[in-house]
């Protein structure tokens, strides 16, 4: 019995991204299982669900975003502590950080923690990781 590897532990190029509408204002940005986002373009306003591992790879959420509105990203909602989620905060500087009280608790308490064990472990999916401010 051949074991598989655990989600992109045995991946070492870079993944195809897509950004596609799924709904009427609402968008995945997709990188073929590694760590994604979603974008809901509201009235006045858009919400990034999922913030990316780093900012420079969150910058590239913002470039798609822009490609579809001109909306400010007010909202950056992180749905839970994953290192892979969360460090690209840094790069949505005008948006309100939303989190659960849970959430934000873990990342304060496990932050650097989960950062080095996914850097350690995943290196390609924090692309730039030099932009992750101290966790």
């Amino acid at each position: 019995m051949t074991s598989k590897g655990f989600a992109s532990a045995t991946v070492f190029s870079e993944n195809k991204v897509s950004f596609e509408e799924i709904g009427p204002g609402c968008y995945a940005y997709t990188a073929e299982g590694d760590a994604n986002s979603g974008v809901i373009v509201g009235d006045e306003s858009v919400m990034v669900i999922d913030a990316q591992a780093t900012p420079v790879m969150a910058s590239e959420v913002i470039a798609r975003v822009r490609t579809v509105t001109d909306k400010p990203i007010r909202y950056v909602l992180l749905t839970h502590y994953h290192a892979v989620r969360v460090f690209g905060a840094a790069a949505f500087n005008q948006a309100e950080i939303l989190a659960s009280d849970t959430t934000r608790q873990l990342i304060v308490e496990r932050g650097q923690q989960d950062k080095d064990s996914e850097m350690g472990r995943f290196p390609r999916l924090f692309r730039a990781a030099e932009s992750v401010p101290p966790a």
